[in-house]
């Protein structure tokens, strides 16, 4: 006997056995149930999500010889005869061959007649809207006012091209995209079935190749097990997708971690004799990089059978959240500049290199030493806006213990209120507590609550001010931790509240007032007394 690709001999034929398409199996099961059935059904979705297999399975309901019901029974003559594709009242048309008017025509000529075998005539158009105008012209009226005996049921990739005539003559059913662990697990099934050994984290690199279509990972299942010899294991997976072994993406972070370039530059020379796509590996590593900041904001959500859990736990303890962000986008930019670099290798060395320089532990000794402190007429460097950004990305650490000021609020309030400044840098400067003061170094530190004010060129502008207020150049640094009740924009807010208390209590005193609200039961909305500036 010939073999039988798993795609095909694994494809649903119930509706039980549908996997992922639940909302589109309720709908029809409950008006199957209640023969409340309608003339014409249009299933949109992306390839291999199982608009086709919804039509047949739809069809066998319709026409099992146990009569209409959810629940086919799989056994009778119509039931075979449909899952074998040679059921005579079962018309499945390929519109993308098929598209002209008089081919339309001839198709619905037929339609007037009874079925030959069933209880209804179906036809099943699929890519429907590859048909061109005319064909659907020609085919509205019998879509609109179709014999009791037939059913349309339109499939198509594509239903924004569906002229608006025809959409609202159908029911429209959105079949989703496949998640990740729906196919895995349906996978880990077909291979217990098939009696094939495998590993999990094969699986789930497979189902997340197939991007959300269950065909397509049947179809590299069995190109898997080919290629592992009747095995599914993960290294057999990775050389045949292509994909990157993880323990590259760990040992990436990790000598990041250490600050050892030359580790970096070991590990991309790894990679480069085995072959690997650099652009795959961005990609991985911007994965894995969400999977950090996940087990940082919510680490019981890390699966506890999950292979990696303590290597990822570690590294999530390693870095900050702050960082974990800078390096994502310094990963998701990388891998789209791989295209005007040079050449792929060379890109991604230097994405690893820019991650190494922006490490957590040399980023104050890089915004202090590498960003020169430009007067108000000059202009901004690359370096500096790089640096700037790393910055704006919360990726500045706190200033040492040992460089503290005797005075952190010396003269702040006065400097700012003197400094030519408007828009975002004026509400910067506000929310900042002066740390250290030098000859040539500003340290502020600013609340976590307030870091989105580091937006450029915010932070630029301030250093610039400061500049021309002390004339001389000046190196300005933040520091990201909780700032006291000595801000500027903190003293304002107080003053403004001690005023509209005073205000407030000023008119509950008013004799007038009082009168008011005793002889009238009011009261007073504090919500809406200002004091007068």
């Amino acid at each position: 006997m010939s073999y039988q690709v798993l795609a095909r001999k694994w494809r649903p034929r119930s509706f039980s056995s549908l996997v992922g398409q639940e909302h589109v199996v309720r709908a029809l099961t409950h008006a199957l149930g209640s023969q409340r059935l309608h003339h014409a059904y249009l299933f949109t979705g992306t390839r291999g999500v199982g608009k086709t297999t919804l039509a047949r399975i739809l069809a066998k309901s319709l026409n099992c010889e146990t009569g209409v019901t959810a629940t086919p029974c799989g056994i009778c003559s119509s039931c075979q005869e449909i899952d074998a594709g040679r059921f005579v009242d079962l018309l499945e048309v390929d519109a993308a061959t098929n598209t002209r008017v008089d081919e339309m025509r001839q198709l619905l000529e037929n339609a007037v007649y009874a079925p030959t075998r069933g209880r209804y005539k179906v036809y099943v158009i699929d890519e429907v809207h590859m048909l061109s105008n005319s064909a659907f012209n020609a085919m509205l009226k019998t879509l609109e006012e179709p014999p009791e005996h037939v059913k349309f049921i339109l499939a198509t990739t594509d239903p924004q091209k569906i002229p608006v005539t025809v959409l609202s003559r159908c029911l429209q059913f959105n079949l989703k995209q496949m998640p990740p662990l729906a196919i895995s697990t349906h996978l880990a099934h077909v291979l217990q079935a098939e009696g094939v050994a495998f590993d999990l984290p094969a699986l789930a690199l497979i189902a997340r190749s197939a991007a959300g279509s269950m065909r397509d990972a049947l179809s590299l299942l069995d190109q898997a097990i080919a290629h592992g010899a009747g095995k599914v294991e993960e290294g057999h997976v990775r050389a045949m997708l292509g994909t990157v072994d993880l323990d590259y993406l760990y040992s990436i972070l990790e000598a990041v971690q250490a600050g050892e370039a030359g580790e970096l530059l070991r590990i991309s020379a790894d990679m480069s004799v085995r072959s690997l796509s650099f652009g795959a590996a961005l990609q991985e590593l911007a994965n894995l990089l969400t999977s950090l900041q996940i087990a940082q904001c919510a680490p019981a959500s890390v699966d506890d059978e999950d292979p990696d859990r303590t290597r990822l736990l570690q590294l999530s303890a390693a870095f900050s959240p702050e960082f974990i962000q800078l390096a994502y986008q310094i990963v998701v930019h990388g891998r789209t500049e791989l295209s005007i670099a040079p050449d792929e290798y060379a890109g991604f060395i230097m994405t690893l290199l820019r991650l190494h320089g922006f490490r957590p532990d040399s980023v104050a000794d890089v915004v202090s030493s590498v960003v020169p402190v430009r007067r108000a007429a000059s202009k901004p460097s690359a370096a500096a806006d790089m640096v700037l950004a790393a910055s704006g990305a919360q990726a500045v650490k706190a200033e040492s213990q040992a460089n503290k000021p005797d005075s952190p609020e010396d003269g702040w309030h006065e400097i700012v209120a003197r400094l030519q400044l408007n828009g975002l840098a004026r509400e910067l400067a506000q929310h900042c507590e002066l740390r250290a003061l030098g000859e040539t170094k500003c340290v502020l530190r600013l609340a976590p609550a307030h870091a989105h004010l580091q937006m450029k060129p915010a932070p630029e502008k301030l250093q610039q001010a400061l500049a021309v207020h002390f004339g001389r150049p000046m190196a300005l640094r933040f520091e990201l931790a909780q700032t006291g009740t000595d801000t500027p924009a903190a003293t304002v807010g107080r003053e403004r509240q001690e005023r509209r208390e005073k205000a407030i209590a000023s008119i509950e005193q008013d004799a007038f007032v009082r009168d008011v609200i005793e002889g009238f039961d009011a009261s007073l909305i504090e919500s809406t007394i200002k004091p007068i500036e």
